[in-house]
């Protein structure tokens, strides 16, 4: 079966499966594309055939074939053990990588929408979201901001995705948002840490849809995670991931002091 064949299978079953969403149609094999990942965005959880899960991972995995996946050896230390990476954390193939989620840990139900926690549940397959779905369930409420909850990253090039919930910051920055977000990179540490993990790449949490400013983000990131590696940590390669250009500046700038 070709990937456009695949996308015609998968396609027709979340229409039938729990997708609601209905757009113009699909006619390339680009567009297929976009519609495939709107309808896993919007999909409800529910049982999913095995034949399903297996064509829908051959596809996301010969997808993942034709990018340029980064693995820790061809990244170069900033210090020991800290590195900057400038581009899609869904291609890091690192032990964990955090995702930036929102407190249902569903993943973003918003079609084809831009921020990381969209991409890394389009990438991994719906098992994210079905696994998310079981620990939620589990847990029986809505997840606490600066918390952790670790998953298999299933078809990304990592083995885990570890999910935290940052802070979403106001007009006025407070001492109460700066601790959160302390709380979202010594959560993502331990929880790596007691997974046996030796490297973890982070996200800017918080710093996106959660309008944490830049600068102060990237202080307290980089200050968190020196604290744990030295308090429970101390051989754990942690990759700071950025996407803008800024947040490159800001985090060179830091561990260069």
């Amino acid at each position: 079966m070709e990937q456009e064949e695949r996308l015609d299978y998968l396609i027709g079953y979340l229409q039938k499966h729990g997708s609601a969403l209905r757009l113009p149609e699909a006619k390339t094999l680009e567009e297929k594309k976009a519609y495939f990942r709107a309808l896993m965005n919007v999909w409800e959880v529910q049982p999913l055939t095995e034949e399903f899960l297996n064509i829908q991972d051959r596809y996301l995995q010969e997808e993942l074939k034709s990018k340029p996946v980064r693995k820790m050896q061809d990244l170069i230390p900033v210090q020991k053990n800290l590195f900057v990476w400038q581009g899609d954390i869904t291609l890091l193939a690192v032990d964990a990588v955090v995702n930036a989620a929102n407190k249902s840990l569903l993943g973003c139900f918003l079609p084809l929408h831009k921020c990381i926690d969209n991409a890394v549940h389009s990438f991994a397959g719906l098992q994210l979201r079905a696994k998310c779905f079981e620990i939620m369930q589990a847990q029986g409420r809505e997840e606490e901001t600066g918390q952790a909850k670790i998953t298999p990253a299933y078809n990304l090039p990592s083995r885990y995705v570890i999910h935290t919930v940052g802070p979403i910051a106001g007009q006025k920055l407070t001492a109460q948002d700066e601790a959160l977000l302390c709380s979202c990179y010594r959560s993502c540490m331990r929880c790596a840490v007691e997974q046996g993990l030796t490297s973890i790449a982070f996200c800017c949490i918080s710093t996106g849809e959660f309008h944490f400013p830049n600068q102060r983000a990237g202080e307290l990131a980089v200050q968190t995670v020196k604290a744990c590696q030295r308090e429970f940590a101390q051989d754990m390669n942690v990759v700071f991931n950025v996407y803008k250009d800024i947040d490159m500046d800001i985090y060179i700038e830091l561990l260069r002091e």
